[in-house]
C-alpha cells in the first residue's frame, strides 16, 4: 500500500499558533453580519433616523450604482458626534452593561455606521435644530473622518453610501436581482412603518417617485396603504393594559389590529405581524397563538390579517440573539401568548356588536369604505399597480353635483372627484414638468420686500430690479399667471414660499377651476382625463384626497340584491 502523505489541519500535525485576529479582520466579519444585502443596509439608516425622533423620512435608491441616500428631519448631530459617530462600537444610545438590559431605542449596539463605512463610502450631512447650518463628513473604511465641511440643509440628517459593496466583489455578486432586492427594500420600509405609524414615508428610485406613505395615529391608517383592496373599515383595533394577575409590568399592554374575518382574510400567511417596542419581529410562538386565536372564523384555507404590538418593559427583553436584531428572546412568553389571544377574541367579539348595529351606522361604513376601497383609493403594493397615466379613459363623466364634483362612471362603481383639487394635480404637475417664464409687456412694481422675498424671487429667476426707493420691478412671470388680473397679488403670494416647490404649489392653486364654477360634460371629461394621467392622482400637492369611490360591490350590499323576493314581490 502507497502510504497517504500527513496533511496539516487544525486537528493533526504541526499546530499553529492561536492569536487574537486583527482588528480590520474583526470589523469586517462584524460587518459581513450586520450589512449583507441593499435592505439591509436601507433598515440600519432608517432604524437610525427613528431614533432621531424623525417624522419625515425620505429614502432614495440608485440600486445599478449601489447607491443609498436616507433623508430625515430628526435632532441631528453636532459636530463633535458626527466625528465619533463611524467609529466601531460608538454610540449615544448605551453607556454601561446594565444598559443591555434596559434597551430603550432601535439601535444600541455602535455597529451599523461603521459597518456600513466597512461596505460603502459612506457620508453624512446633519445639523440639530440649534445650530444655524449643517456639517458635512466623510469617512474612512475604518469609519474615522476624512473631510469635513459646512453645509447648508434642514435640521436633520441625510446619510449617503456609494459604491456599497464594492470592495466585496464576492458578495455583490451574490445579491439578488434588482427587482427582487426592491422588494426586500420595500418591505422594511413597510414594517418599519407599521411600527412607527406617525412618521411620513416616501422612497424614490433612480430619482423619480417610488412609493410613499402618509402618518396615522395607529396602525389602522397604514394598512389600507399597504394591502391592497383592504379598507379601514374592514379593520377592528383595540389597546388594551395587561392583566396584574400575569405578574407583567402594568405600564406595558397590547395594541392589536385585525380583519374583520367575514370579509377580510388573505390566501397566504403572509399577515400575521408582530412587534415589539417599535420594531417588528419574529416570534413563532406568538404567531402561532395568534392563528389559533382565529380558529373557526375563517373559511377554509385562509388566513388571518393581524397586527400585534407589544409595549413590553425593556428587562423583559433580550435582543441579543441575531446582528439585525430580527428575532429577541422574550421574557415571560406564554403570558404574552396568552394575552394576545385574549386580545384577539376581544376584537372579534366586538366585532359581533358592530355587525348588530342599526342602518344608520350600516350607511355610514358604507360611506368609510367608499374612500379607501377604490382604484384612486390608497394602494398597497405600488410597484404591482398600473400607472395613472396608462388609464384615460377609465372614468367617464355624468354630472356635476353642486358645482364642486365631478360624478364620473366607472367599470365597477361610481367614482366623486372634487373638480378644483383634481385640476390643482393636473397644473401643479405640469408645472413640474414644464415650468417657464414669459416676459411681461408691462413689468409689475411690487413696494415693501423683505430680504427673504427678494431671494425667493431669486431662486424663481424672477430677478427683481430696484425701481426707486424700497421698489422692485418684475418684468418677467410663471406663464400661467401673465394674463391673470391679480398678478401682482400672485407674486407676492409666491414671494412667501421658500422653493420652487412651494411657488408650483401656490400657482397650481391659484389658477385651478374653483369650486362653484358650472363645468359643460366635455369639461369635465378632459378634467378626468388629465387628472387620470397624473403621477400622483391619490391627493392634491397640500395633501387632500381627491376621489371618493364607491364600488359596485358596495352598492350590491347596501341594496341586498342577494336577498331572494318571492313571486309575490310580499315583504
Amino acid at each position: 500500500m502507497v502510504p497517504i502523505p500527513a496533511v496539516d489541519s487544525p486537528h493533526t500535525g504541526p499546530s499553529r499558533p492561536i492569536q487574537p485576529l486583527p482588528g480590520d479582520v474583526v470589523h469586517s466579519i462584524a460587518a459581513g453580519e450586520v450589512i449583507d444585502s441593499l435592505a439591509a443596509a436601507v433598515r440600519e439608516l432608517i432604524e437610525n433616523a427613528l431614533d432621531a425622533r424623525a417624522t419625515h423620512i425620505t429614502v432614495a435608491l440608485w440600486p445599478e450604482q449601489g447607491r443609498v441616500q436616507v433623508a430625515d428631519n430628526g435632532i441631528g448631530m453636532a459636530l463633535e458626534n458626527l466625528h465619533r459617530a463611524a467609529i466601531p462600537h460608538s454610540t449615544s444610545k448605551i453607556r454601561t452593561q446594565a444598559d443591555l438590559w434596559q434597551v430603550q431605542s432601535l439601535g444600541f449596539r455602535g455597529e451599523a455606521l461603521h459597518s456600513l463605512a466597512q461596505v460603502a463610502q459612506l457620508e453624512i450631512c446633519s445639523r440639530p435644530s440649534s445650530d444655524e447650518s449643517g456639517w458635512r463628513v466623510t469617512y474612512s473604511a475604518q469609519g474615522e473622518p476624512l473631510t469635513t465641511a459646512p453645509v447648508a440643509m434642514a435640521p436633520g440628517s441625510i446619510v449617503t453610501l456609494t459604491n456599497l459593496f464594492a470592495q466585496w466583489p464576492a458578495r455583490r455578486q451574490r445579491l439578488p436581482a434588482i427587482p427582487r432586492q426592491l422588494a426586500q427594500v420595500q418591505r422594511v420600509i413597510h414594517h418599519c412603518a407599521l411600527a412607527q405609524p406617525t412618521a411620513t414615508w416616501a422612497a424614490q428610485l433612480n430619482d423619480r417617485p417610488w412609493l410613499a406613505l402618509t402618518p396615522s395615529p395607529t396602525a389602522r391608517g397604514l394598512v389600507p396603504q399597504l394591502v391592497r383592496a383592504i379598507a379601514e373599515v374592514d379593520l377592528h383595533e383595540g389597546w388594551q393594559a395587561v392583566s396584574s394577575t400575569s405578574e407583567i409590568d402594568l405600564a406595558t399592554g397590547i395594541y392589536g389590529l385585525i380583519g374583520l374575518p367575514d370579509r377580510c382574510h388573505r390566501p397566504r400567511l403572509d399577515w400575521v405581524k408582530v412587534a415589539v417596542n417599535g420594531r417588528l419581529v419574529t416570534v413563532p410562538e406568538l404567531e402561532q397563538g395568534i392563528l389559533q386565536a382565529f380558529r373557526h372564523t375563517l373559511p377554509r384555507h385562509r388566513y388571518p390579517l393581524a397586527f400585534i404590538h407589544l409595549t413590553v418593559a425593556p428587562s423583559d427583553i433580550d435582543w441579543n440573539r441575531r446582528p439585525d436584531k430580527s428575532t429577541l428572546y422574550l421574557h415571560r412568553l406564554d403570558d404574552w401568548v396568552m394575552h394576545c389571544q385574549h386580545h384577539i377574541k376581544a376584537l372579534l367579539g366586538q366585532q359581533e356588536t358592530t355587525l348588530s348595529d342599526g342602518s344608520q351606522q350600516r350607511v355610514t361604513q358604507l360611506l368609510k369604505t367608499a374612500e379607501p376601497g377604490g382604484i384612486y383609493g390608497p394602494g398597497g403594493d405600488l410597484s404591482d399597480a398600473l400607472p395613472y397615466r396608462d388609464r384615460p379613459g377609465r372614468l367617464q363623466a355624468i354630472a356635476q353635483v353642486h358645482n364642486r364634483y365631478v360624478l364620473a362612471e366607472q367599470p365597477d362603481g361610481l367614482c366623486l372627484i372634487e373638480q378644483h383639487i383634481a385640476h390643482e394635480r393636473v397644473l401643479y404637475e405640469r408645472l413640474q414638468d414644464q415650468w417657464r417664464l414669459v416676459p411681461l409687456t408691462t413689468p409689475i412694481v411690487l413696494e415693501g420686500l423683505n430680504e427673504k422675498q427678494l431671494e425667493q424671487f431669486q431662486r424663481l429667476d424672477l430677478a427683481p430690479e430696484e425701481f426707486g426707493p424700497n421698489r422692485w420691478a418684475i418684468r418677467q412671470a410663471p406663464e400661467p399667471l401673465c394674463d391673470r388680473d391679480d398678478l401682482p397679488d400672485a407674486l407676492l403670494e409666491l414671494s412667501l414660499g421658500g422653493s420652487l416647490d412651494t411657488a408650483q404649489v401656490a400657482i397650481a392653486c391659484r389658477t385651478a377651476i374653483r369650486n362653484g364654477t358650472p363645468l359643460d360634460l366635455p369639461t369635465m371629461q378632459t378634467l378626468l382625463d388629465d387628472w387620470q394621467r397624473t403621477r400622483n392622482p391619490r391627493t392634491c400637492p397640500h395633501g387632500r384626497p381627491i376621489c371618493l369611490t364607491l364600488s359596485e360591490t358596495s352598492l350590491a350590499r347596501f341594496f341586498r340584491r342577494s336577498w331572494v323576493v318571492g313571486k309575490s314581490h310580499g315583504i
